[in-house]
C-alpha cells in the first residue's frame, strides 16, 4: 500500500515515540477488546454513562490498559488521579486521599487510576482500602499479574476485574493502518509498504499494539528513501529486529506446521526432532508461553497415566517461562520437550473423555441417581435425595457396589488404560476393582 504524497522528514516536529502520538483520546479510536467495549458491553455502557466504580485492568503489556484508564480520564466528570505504583510510597498515598477527602467534602469524585498495582506491598494496598469503602475515591488499577494473587483479598472484593485481552492481528493490523493514515502518525508521508510486511510485524508483536507501533516507526525511519518516497521491504523488517525468521508467521499456516510438527515429534519419541522444532519456534520469536501451554496439553493427551510426572514437569516449565521469560526460558521448555519425548505414550485419559463427552452431549437428560444426590434440605430428603448412599470409607477397601453413572449408562466404560509406563499398574488396579464389583453384582 502506497500512504500520502509528503516527504517522511516532513514531520520531524512531532515530538514523542509513535505509541505515544498515537494513544487513543476517545473509544473511537481504541482498537480490541471488543468483548467489553463493543455496543452494550458492561465496561462501555459504565465509561459512555460516567458511572464507573472500583475496577481492576488486567491484562498483558500493549492492549490499551492504561490508554483506557485516560479515555476515562478524558469523559469523566470527577476528579481524576494518575498515580504510579513504581514511584510512590505511603507519603505519597496519604497526600492523594488527603486530595480526595476535600473533593468528596465538596460533593466531588475522586478516580484514583493507579499503574502497575501489582509493585504496591501489602501495606500500601491496605492504605487505599478504608478509602475505598467509605467512596472517598473510585480505584482502578491496571496490571499486568494475575489480580488474585497479587492485590490483597479485601481490597479485590471492592474491585470489579476486566480481563483484558491479547490483540487480535486483525487489531494490531488496523492499529498499523491508523498509524500509517492519521496526522499524528505517518499520515500525510508517501510509504510504500505491503500488507504482507504490516501482516509480518502485526505477527511479531504478539498481541501488543506498543510493539507493533515501535517496530512500524523502526522499520519506516530505516526504509529505503527514493525522493519523497519511502519503502520498506523485508529485509528492512529482518534488520530492524535482528530475526531473519520473522516470516515464520505466527498466526499463518507455517506456525501450525511447525507446533504440529513439535507435537508429532514428541509423541514419535524422538527428542531430536522435538528440540529442533521447539528452537525454531523461539527463535522466530514465538511466545514461549504459547509453546508451553502445548507441552501441557500434550502431557495429558499423549502421555497421562503413563507417566502422571509428565503434567508436573509441563506445568512447572510454563511456570518457569511466566516467571523469566525468552531468551532464559528455553532450557526449561527443551527440558519439557525432551520428557515428553522419552516418557511412555497413553491417549487413554484424552479417548475417555471424548467417549464421555459424546454421551454427555447426546443424553444431557439423563437425570442424577437419587442416591449420590446431596439432600441439603427436608424437602430433598423427603424426595429420597441421597437416600442408600454408601460412604466409600466405611466400607472394608473403601470400595462399594453402588452405581454412579445413569441408569441409562449403567456399565459404560470410557477410560480403558492401557499397558504402558505405570499405566500399566493402573489397569491391573481398575481390572481388580471392576471384577470385585460384578462379583458383588451378580
Amino acid at each position: 500500500m502506497e500512504i500520502g504524497q509528503a516527504s517522511l522528514f516532513d514531520d520531524r516536529g512531532q515530538s514523542g515515540p509513535l505509541a505515544s502520538r498515537l494513544r487513543p483520546a476517545d473509544l473511537g479510536e481504541y482498537f480490541g477488546q471488543r468483548h467489553l467495549l463493543g455496543e452494550g458491553k458492561v465496561l462501555r455502557r459504565l465509561i459512555d454513562g460516567d458511572r464507573v466504580s472500583s475496577m481492576i485492568f488486567w491484562g498483558p503489556p500493549g492492549v490499551g490498559k492504561t490508554t483506557l484508564a485516560r479515555i476515562i480520564a478524558g469523559k469523566t466528570k470527577a476528579a481524576f488521579i494518575d498515580f504510579s505504583a513504581v514511584t510512590s510510597g505511603i507519603k505519597e498515598i496519604k497526600e492523594v486521599m488527603a486530595r480526595a477527602e476535600r473533593n468528596r467534602a465538596l460533593g466531588d469524585r475522586t478516580i484514583l487510576f493507579i499503574d502497575e498495582i501489582h509493585r504496591f506491598n501489602k501495606a500500601q494496598q491496605d492504605a487505599f482500602l478504608p478509602f475505598v469503602e467509605k467512596g472517598s475515591i473510585v480505584l482502578i488499577g491496571a496490571t499486568t499479574e494475575n489480580p488474585s494473587f497479587e492485590v490483597n483479598a479485601a481490597l479485590l472484593s471492592r474491585c470489579k476485574v476486566f480481563v483484558l485481552q491479547g490483540l487480535t492481528e486483525d487489531d494490531v493490523g488496523q492499529v498499523l493502518r491508523h498509524a500509517l493514515s492519521s496526522p499524528k502518525g505517518f499520515g500525510g508521508q508517501e510509504i510504500d509498504i505491503s500488507d504482507e510486511i504490516l501482516g509480518m510485524i502485526a505477527a511479531f508483536a504478539n498481541g501488543d499494539a506498543r510493539t507493533a507501533l515501535s517496530t512500524l516507526e523502526m522499520v519506516i525511519l530505516n526504509g529505503d528513501m527514493h525522493g519523497e518516497k519511502t519503502t520498506v521491504t523485508a529485509e528492512t523488517v529482518e534488520q530492524c529486529i535482528s530475526r531473519k525468521s520473522l516470516l515464520y508467521d505466527k498466526g499463518g499456516e507455517e506456525h501450525y506446521n511447525i507446533i504440529s510438527a513439535l507435537h508429532k515429534s514428541m509423541r514419535n519419541s524422538d527428542p531430536d526432532a522435538a528440540v529442533y522444532w521447539l528452537a525454531r519456534m523461539l527463535e522466530a520469536g514465538e511466545d514461549p508461553l504459547y509453546v508451553a501451554r502445548r507441552v501441557t496439553r500434550f502431557a495429558s493427551e499423549d502421555i497421562g497415566m503413563a507417566d502422571s510426572r509428565a503434567l508436573d514437569v509441563a506445568v512447572a516449565a510454563y511456570q518457569a517461562c511466566h516467571f523469566i521469560g525468552m531468551p532464559e526460558c528455553s532450557v526449561h521448555l527443551s527440558h519439557a520437550v525432551i520428557y515428553m519425548s522419552l516418557a511412555p505414550k497413553s491417549n487413554a485419559a484424552d479417548v475417555a473423555y471424548y467417549m464421555a463427552k459424546q454421551d454427555a452431549q447426546e443424553r444431557m437428560a439423563e437425570p442424577v441417581p437419587l442416591h449420590i444426590r446431596n439432600a441439603p434440605t427436608k424437602l430433598m430428603a423427603d424426595l429420597n435425595y441421597g437416600k442408600g448412599y454408601q460412604y466409600a470409607h466405611d466400607f472394608e477397601g473403601k470400595l462399594t457396589a453402588m452405581q454412579c453413572l445413569p441408569d441409562g449408562l449403567a456399565g459404560k466404560r470410557y477410560y480403558l488404560p492401557t499397558t504402558q509406563g505405570r499405566e500399566a499398574r493402573v489397569k491391573e488396579h481398575l481390572e481388580k476393582i471392576l471384577a470385585w464389583k460384578k462379583q458383588q453384582n451378580s
